[in-house]
């Protein structure tokens, strides 16, 4: 009943504001008809909850407790540098679940661990991906910016492979967070699923870019899948400040917020099919995870970075989150 009344009620939204728009009954009806037809022919189903499960919620299927995972950020960038073998390392001895993961590629088309587009602010190099070869990435010191760089000295920047091959040995699960290349990054991700096939039970791909998702469905349908959004993202940055000095542009951007906020939550979810909806943790209350509990799409939090915030997800709302560290509080992350 649920999904049929949100059917509904999402179409009755399209019909009216369409209507309103044009004023024309046959093209409000021609668009509406049109648009449900597209989701019809082709939105993805959701993988089967029990795999979904498996991946999100790894404790409560050992021990049936339903269990929240805690998820290294980066592999948990405080305590090791980020998306290093390193890190990777450090999220399993301090008994993370899992570790979330940058993938990005090499001028070459090597995919690597990197969350920026540009080597300059974690290594002691300088310059874009798309202008350095992997044999170039290679030679960076990754831990070079680190607070712990004594400690970690030489780190590499690993290869994605590298750093799956090192998830699997501790048991980890992966969730991977694709920061654009939607062909390349399904076309790697498609490689590596059928190279360890575990990764289907152990993994998720999650991505800001939609297109990223439904490339990763068309690849391979059965990848556990998530959506990640910070509504208003498009008109400010993560602590609340204005993007735009112009008062006529934030108020146009924050128009296309409210757009796309209502297309992840009323259309590309169902599009994509996804299993879960990574959020900026502010977001996040009872009745948003309940929201999406009964769509059969898990909320995840992104980024908690103190025991007090970490207690309230895990113990009240009951929800995976995403941190920078497993050890200590630490600065906001937006």
């Amino acid at each position: 009943m649920l999904q049929l009344g949100e059917e509904v009620s999402l179409y009755s939204v399209v019909f009216v504001v369409v209507l309103l728009g044009t004023r024309s009954p046959v093209w409000t009806t021609a668009l509406t008809v049109s648009l449900y037809l597209f989701l019809v022919m082709f939105r993805f189903p959701q993988v089967p909850a029990s795999r979904a499960q498996q991946v999100l919620r790894p404790a409560a299927s050992v021990t049936g407790s339903g269990g929240v995972s805690a998820v290294a950020h980066r592999g948990g960038g405080q305590d090791a540098p980020e998306n290093t073998i390193a890190a990777i390392r450090e999220a399993g001895k301090n008994k993370a679940a899992g570790v979330e993961l940058d993938l990005e590629f090499s001028s070459d088309g090597v995919p690597i661990l990197m969350h920026d587009d540009t080597v300059d602010r974690t290594t002691n190099g300088s310059g874009p991906l798309s202008r350095l070869t992997f044999s170039e990435l290679a030679k960076l010191d990754a831990a070079a910016k680190h607070r712990l760089k004594d400690k970690f000295a030489g780190e590499k920047i690993p290869t994605l492979e590298e750093a799956v091959e090192e998830c699997i040995k501790r048991q980890l699960t992966i969730y991977f967070d694709v920061k654009g290349h939607p062909d390349e990054a399904a076309a790697a991700l498609k490689d590596l699923y059928r190279k360890h096939p575990v990764l289907y039970n152990s993994s998720i791909v999650c991505s800001f870019q939609p297109k990223v998702i439904y490339r990763m469905r068309q690849a391979d349908p059965d990848v556990v899948t998530a959506l990640t959004h910070r509504p208003w993202s498009l008109s400010r940055f993560g602590d609340g400040s204005p993007r735009y000095p112009s008062l006529w542009k934030h108020h146009w951007m924050s128009l296309m917020d409210v757009v796309l906020d209502w297309a992840h939550h009323h259309v590309l979810w169902k599009l994509c099919g996804v299993s879960a909806f990574l959020i900026q943790k502010n977001f996040v209350s009872f009745d948003y995870v309940q929201y999406w509990a009964q769509r059969g799409v898990e909320v995840v939090a992104w980024t908690v970075n103190t025991e007090v915030e970490k207690q309230y997800y895990q113990d009240l709302l009951k929800v995976n989150y995403i941190t920078d560290s497993l050890l200590e509080d630490c600065d906001p992350h937006y």
